[in-house]
């Protein structure tokens, strides 16, 4: 049954800016951050105290990242991170902050200004499970956490709910995207993201529109709940190739029935890679 998700009850009391930290540069990570202080403005307009956002991604800009990312030639060498909070703040008149680091499980450990808000952008299955592990902590406070993820022409984002000191455990709390897909958050399974080493490659990696199609649908999803309160969807996939866009309904009995197939993939997938393992030493 769909059932309505209302914005949590620590979000509607909010009277600060809300904290939102976003894990990820890249291609998804640059669309997501470009198009927050749209949202920013939005909700200052709606008379809320709008975003406070930080961006972390320890990545370099390379040549083959200018084809299909916001960057230019003369960036090559800079910190994605740098680079896309500079220019933000510069043409938006705000003061958000890159932090040019690499996030690790520990990353939110003892730090006395957790996300209200975290923003997942990135492309292994060891930097989703550090994210999951770090939200999903007893002492974290982090009230939502939003998935972004795509291959060559299609893309899913999630949001959810981690389970840990603001999300209590309960039948209606959103399923994050570790919870309902754990594959992708399994590193034991091997990665498949690969460094893009020419340009015709990164392109045929990835086609060049996926990633703002998830961006603003995840964001325009984002917008109903912090305006409304309330969404009947916490997510959505795209394929570029049918143009479609399937959404994520608020459905527990889904929920269950998605945990469980993508449990069968999981233990297959680690069969499959424990074969290939033992194939290899002999």
């Amino acid at each position: 049954m769909v059932l309505e998700h209302m914005l949590s009850e620590s979000l509607r009391r909010h009277s600060l800016p809300i904290k939102v930290l976003v894990v990820g540069a890249g291609g998804n990570g640059s669309a997501i951050f470009l198009h927050l202080p749209y949202l920013h403005q939005a909700l200052l307009v709606w008379g809320h105290r709008g975003l406070n956002v930080t961006l972390m991604d320890d990545d370099l800009i390379s040549e083959t990242n200018c084809v299909r990312q916001p960057f230019a030639a003369s960036d090559v060498g800079l910190h994605k991170a740098t680079v896309l909070t500079n220019r933000v703040n510069l043409f938006w008149g705000l003061q958000w902050r890159a932090v040019p680091d690499a996030f690790r499980k520990d990353s939110l450990d003892g730090y006395h200004d957790q996300p209200d808000l975290l923003i997942s952008c990135v492309d292994t299955r060891s930097a989703r499970a550090s994210i999951a592990e770090a939200v999903g902590s007893s002492g974290n406070t982090t009230d939502y956490w939003l998935d972004l993820g795509n291959n060559a022409g299609s893309g899913q984002y999630v949001l959810g709910q981690p389970l840990n000191q603001s999300n209590l455990r309960k039948g209606s709390r959103l399923r994050t995207v570790a919870e309902l897909y754990p594959e992708i958050a399994s590193p034991d399974i091997g990665e498949e993201a690969l460094p893009s080493c020419s340009a015709i490659e990164a392109l045929e990696r990835q086609e060049p529109f996926v990633n703002p199609v998830l961006a603003t649908s995840a964001l325009a999803m984002l917008t109903r709940l912090l305006r409304y309160g309330s969404i009947s969807h916490h997510g959505g996939f795209y394929n570029a190739a049918t143009g479609r866009m399937s959404i994520l309904p608020v459905d527990p009995d889904l929920w269950r029935k998605t945990q469980r197939r993508s449990r069968r993939m999981l233990e297959s997938a680690r069969a499959i890679t424990s074969s290939k393992t033992a194939s290899r030493a002999v």
